[in-house]
């Protein structure tokens, strides 16, 4: 099966093109913002390398999050759109199943970790591949009590430092996930039991304004009026 694979939920802009496990054509670049601007060039350029153009691709897959509430929905609505252009099923990837299998395989007792700032991360454990807890959003000692359940574990992603501040720096812990680990469960996931859809586990940071552009402020009404 060739997969074509996007990823945008968190601190890169990645498109790949695999068959069978093996990269075809990829692009990925480290950034927090402008992905709605590279993701198009990335994705021709890796289909481009692979051949057979896009015609070839038998499945998408995308990261859904959680991640940047703004990264995530560039990645999604460009494979939603690809998906029903060319007619070819597009499946929804958590980051955070795509964390774990970047640092285990599928093999081995993995918690993806990502920061998730204001004192937060969110983290899910997985056993051999397998979910052990649901994807939460916890403050760190939440998500400290949690891993105390089970394991050892081996942490995967940017908030492994939070959990774990005496870790050895050299120990090289993965904190990004690859492209190789999205192709995988691209392949393995069911398109009716994953679709491509955000999953937020906290409400956005900005607010939505309370007037439309021009649109003069509400007069206060005096109080004991």
């Amino acid at each position: 099966m060739r997969v074509l694979v996007i990823d945008t939920a968190l601190d890169a802009c990645t498109a790949g093109v695999f068959e069978n496990g093996v990269p075809l054509g990829l692009r990925s670049e480290v950034m927090a913002r402008g992905h709605s601007e590279r993701l198009g060039g990335f994705v021709r350029d890796a289909v481009a390398e692979a051949g057979g153009g896009f015609e070839a691709i038998d499945r998408i897959g995308v990261t859904v999050g959680p991640g940047s509430f703004t990264g995530l929905r560039v990645g999604l609505a460009f494979a939603q759109g690809l998906g029903a252009a060319l007619e070819r099923p597009v499946v929804g990837v958590s980051t955070l199943s795509a964390l774990a299998r970047s640092a285990d395989q599928g093999h081995g007792a993995t918690a993806a970790v990502i920061d998730a700032r204001r004192g937060q991360v969110y983290v899910q454990t997985f056993v051999d591949g397998r979910a052990t807890s649901d994807p939460q959003a916890l403050d760190l000692e939440a998500a400290t009590g949690l891993l105390a359940q089970g394991g050892p574990w081996r942490l995967a992603g940017s908030g492994a430092a939070l959990i774990d501040p005496d870790a050895d720096p050299d120990a090289g812990a993965l904190t990004a996930l690859s492209a190789e680990a999205l192709a995988g469960l691209t392949v393995l996931l069911d398109p009716a039991d994953h679709p491509p859809r955000p999953l937020y586990l906290r409400a956005p940071d900005a607010t939505p304004p309370t007037r439309l552009p021009g649109q003069a402020r509400p007069v206060a009404t005096p109080s004991g009026a």
